[in-house]
């Protein structure tokens, strides 16, 4: 299951002119005589509702309910690993050339632009050669000498996988809260680092989220606690210092299960916040950082329906929330009196216009909206109330605010990047209305802009509804249904994907394929009801975008059913399962990466990490319309004996979103019951979890194995 922060891992595996190199070969596609491994029947049956559904391949969830001992399923994963390795060995020499060529253009000594907190500069740095970086500080000036806080280079060193969560500086600059995952679940230990002597304090918080927020008394922190066995944020504790976290207290305890939860301090450092939300409401409670021992009072009781979210400033609360408003509005209230009943009208709600947030200064608001499609920043001053937006200049881009760690300033500093313009960050005087271009994204060999085309089209689905699709291909690439593309989408959670650059995609580009982003039902690009209209009963709305989508490239001339190839992560792997279940004929291949496939079964397992979360996406298989639902379109559940697309797909075996047994279940039932001659390649990482592999390079082993697969099907060989 995919949890709403997977959009982090969706933009960092998306396959995210001159004409197209003129020495690119076709070839016939060529498959070894490999034999693909059969996995074991062994019988079980699924009954409820009075509907009994045999599950032979049940038995494969071994590992996640008995671990290391399951050795069956190991042995297995191992067999298919060995399996996609003959049948890509004959591309092996390619892969690793297009692993260089990808790792080419990253500028491997590289810094980040340094932001101003508290009186110190902070910034990461990379050095060449090496899969992570160093988080350090100035103090009061660019020019003052280096301090590393932590040398996650150093730190990463006999790990396999190594992932830093939050790292929050104390008040008072002296201690450092980190959080570290060394197995790929996104269970985080908490330590505390004394950056005067530099020396690790005590203190050890096992299975946390992964940050900490410090009060203003140096000395107690705020964490979110998960349970061990389902991964659910259930308890928010606070630790004091140099005392055992065995003691520490719970000053939170959520009980409903479908909420997520998670504690924050504001930008103004004057208050603490609790939120527990899920995708219908939300609540919110809190304390102000200078008396951490108090009771957090709630802001607001849950309403049904109803979000929102406190933003604090001098003299009063904002509240961005979707009461009585489908877009959100923004309201406000008064220091000491925070319910509904108290809320005004702060900035109204627009039905062509979705507030996604606000970032809070004491003297200006930046407002991220949303309008037909695209985000869009508003400026608003907060002595006047006038208002004004950003320009960019480009039909399709994306924009949003950076590290804005400072309150008593007039500067916002933002990023932006659309399919041809590098990730670039910017810093905007919100009084003067002057930008400055701080830094982008350095792309090594010579990456000419102007070599390549951005467009963005419209296609009108089956119920009338018109899709925008953003494309990018290099100048030259032929529009006559002769060209590859590759169609990508999310389409879950009102996660709206973005246009954006990506240097590694360049190696698609080059070779003559197209690259499409669809954005579809389920995410929230058109507004929160393009959401609502992709999800619950109404979720194969997201499935029928996508392949009418496909339908419209392919009428438009842009590829045709034999280059036509789609891909999709997470739950955007459950969207690869539903389509080539529904229209297998229109992909000739299909690239599903820890894909969400095997729904109402996962829905119906309360152990497995995140299935209540995700009650108010999918519904709940319990009830007996939503299990009908549900199963009607479920991947694993809807496999018929016809053919389907060659298909490559990825997993983790400590994936903590969707569980290895997933993808593996699907594609041996998949291989046991299709017809043709289309192969079906399962890569399971025996490291790594949902993200991958976690070095700023051994991802690029994947992605060249997913281009590989890629130009395979279209015989490119070089």
């Amino acid at each position: 299951m995919k949890d709403k922060y997977v959009i982090g891992l969706i933009l960092s595996i998306m396959i995210s002119s001159c004409s197209p190199d003129s020495s690119t070969k076709k070839e016939p596609l060529n498959w070894p005589n490999a034999t693909a491994p059969v996995a074991e029947k062994i019988p079980h049956n699924r009954i409820i509702h009075g509907d009994t559904v045999s599950d032979p391949y049940y038995w494969m969830i071994d590992y996640f309910k008995k671990g290391p001992d399951s050795s069956k399923v190991v042995n297995y994963l191992t067999a298919e690993n060995k399996y996609t390795e003959e049948m890509m060995k004959d591309t092996e020499g390619f892969q690793d050339i297009l692993f260089k060529e990808m790792k080419g253009r990253i500028k491997e000594t590289d810094e980040s632009v340094p932001y101003l907190k508290n009186g110190y500069y902070y910034y990461q740095r990379t050095e060449e050669g090496k899969q992570y970086y160093k988080l350090c500080r100035k103090k009061g000036s660019l020019e003052a000498a280096e301090e590393v806080l932590l040398d996650v280079d150093k730190m990463a060193e006999g790990f396999a996988y190594f992932a830093l969560g939050g790292a929050s500086v104390s008040p008072d600059n002296k201690l450092l809260a980190y959080a570290v995952d060394t197995v790929s679940r996104r269970e985080y230990v908490i330590q505390i680092k004394n950056l005067e002597t530099g020396e690790l304090l005590p203190d050890r918080i096992i299975r946390t989220s992964g940050s900490a927020v410090w009060a203003a008394d140096n000395k107690t922190i705020f964490y979110t606690a998960k349970n061990p066995v389902t991964l659910l944020s259930e308890k928010i504790k606070r630790h004091t210092l140099g005392t055992s976290s065995d003691s520490d207290a719970v000053v939170y305890d959520e009980k409903d299960n479908t909420n997520y939860i998670g504690v924050s301090k504001s930008k103004n450092d004057k208050y603490i916040f609790i939120y527990s939300g899920g995708t219908l409401s939300s609540e919110t409670r809190y304390i102000k950082s200078d008396d951490p021992n108090a009771e957090f009072k709630v802001f607001q009781p849950r309403m049904k329906g109803v979000l929102y979210d406190v933003t604090p400033l001098e003299d009063k609360f904002l509240i961005v929330t979707n009461d009585n408003a489908k877009n959100f509005k923004v309201m406000e209230t008064s220091l000491e009196n925070t319910g509904k009943e108290n809320w005004k009208e702060f900035i109204p709600h627009r039905a062509d216009v979705l507030v996604e947030g606000i970032d809070e200064f004491a003297n200006y608001l930046a407002i991220s909206e949303r309008k037909n499609g695209l985000t869009q920043l508003a400026i608003r001053d907060l002595k006047d109330n006038s208002q004004h937006y950003l320009d960019f200049g480009e039909a399709a881009y994306t924009v949003y605010p950076s590290t804005n760690a400072e309150y008593h300033t007039d500067i916002l500093r933002y990023g932006y990047t659309s399919m041809v313009t590098p990730s670039s960050t910017y810093d905007y005087n919100m009084k003067t209305k002057d930008k400055t271009l701080m830094k982008q994204q350095e792309v090594l060999g010579g990456y000419d802009q102007k070599n390549y085309v951005t467009e963005r089209v419209i296609a009108k689905v089956g119920d009338g509804v018109e899709v925008p699709i953003s494309i990018v291909y290099k100048k030259g690439t032929k529009k006559d249904g002769s060209a590859p593309l590759l169609l990508y989408a999310y389409g879950s959670y009102g996660n709206s994907m973005n246009p954006s650059f990506s240097s590694t995609r360049l190696s698609l580009l080059d070779r003559g394929f197209i690259y499409a982003l669809a954005h579809i039902r389920g995410g929230e690009e058109m507004g929160r009801q393009w959401y609502e209209d992709g999800k619950m009963m109404k979720k194969k709305n997201t499935f029928t975008d996508f392949i009418d989508c496909g339908k419209f490239l392919i009428d438009q001339k842009f590829t045709s059913k034999e280059h036509l190839y789609a891909q999709g992560g997470s739950a955007g792997g459950l969207l690869m399962g539903a389509v080539i279940n529904m229209a297998p004929e229109i992909w000739n291949g299909v690239i599903a990466q820890v894909p969400f496939v095997d729904v109402v079964n996962t829905m119906l397992d309360e152990s497995i990490p995140l299935t209540t979360n995700e009650y108010d996406e999918w519904g709940n298989p319990n009830n007996k319309e939503a299990y009908d639902y549900m199963k009607s379109y479920s991947p694993y559940e809807n496999i018929e004996a016809k053919e389907y697309p060659n298909l490559l797909v990825t997993t983790g075996l400590h994936d903590s979103q969707v569980q290895y047994f997933e993808p593996a279940k699907w594609v041996a039932k998949l291989r046991a019951t299709k017809k043709g001659s289309h192969v079906i390649l399962l890569k399971t990482d025996m490291e790594y979890g949902h993200g991958g592999a976690s070095g700023r390079f051994d991802y690029l082993k994947d992605v060249a194995l997913s281009y590989a697969f890629l130009f395979k099907l279209e015989g490119i060989t070089k």
